[in-house]
């Protein structure tokens, strides 16, 4: 087996299965489709608390698919999406995922500003995959 054919028998990893469902804790906030990559349900998930409780149960089945379905989207590379997604979920507020994947201006004006007075913050949950995506090429 040549190393062309090695490399694309290897499987792509962008996101994790355990992190998913760490996420998943929190999933009446939609934290877990919002780092698979499914920002409308996780919009819906947060205003409806899981679809009151009931989608989020049936999560808990569904994140092994979520998470292929990411690895299939989503390509590796310098900056790694666990690591921009946990600083974004617990210090996104303050800029510190930005600051990660050396977007530096605009980590300082959400540090400044409270990740834009809330908005940015937000508008990154519904984008962060596909900006490190864009890094990655």
């Amino acid at each position: 087996m040549n190393m062309a054919q090695s490399k694309s028998m290897q499987k792509n990893d962008s996101h994790s299965l355990l992190l998913g469902y760490a996420l998943w804790l929190f999933g009446f906030t939609g934290s877990h489709r919002f780092y698979y990559g499914k920002p409308l349900t996780g919009t819906l998930w947060f205003f409806t608390f899981g679809l009151l409780g009931i989608g989020w149960l049936i999560d808990l089945v569904l994140i092994p698919s979520m998470e292929e379905q990411a690895d299939n989207s989503y390509k590796e590379g310098n900056i790694d999406y666990n690591t921009a997604w946990l600083l974004l979920t617990f210090l996104g507020y303050f800029g510190v995922h930005r600051f990660y994947m050396k977007k530096w201006i605009s980590g300082i004006l959400y540090l400044l500003t409270g990740g834009l007075f809330f908005i940015g913050y937000i508008y990154d949950f519904w984008t962060l995959n596909e900006q490190i995506d864009e890094l990655n090429q």
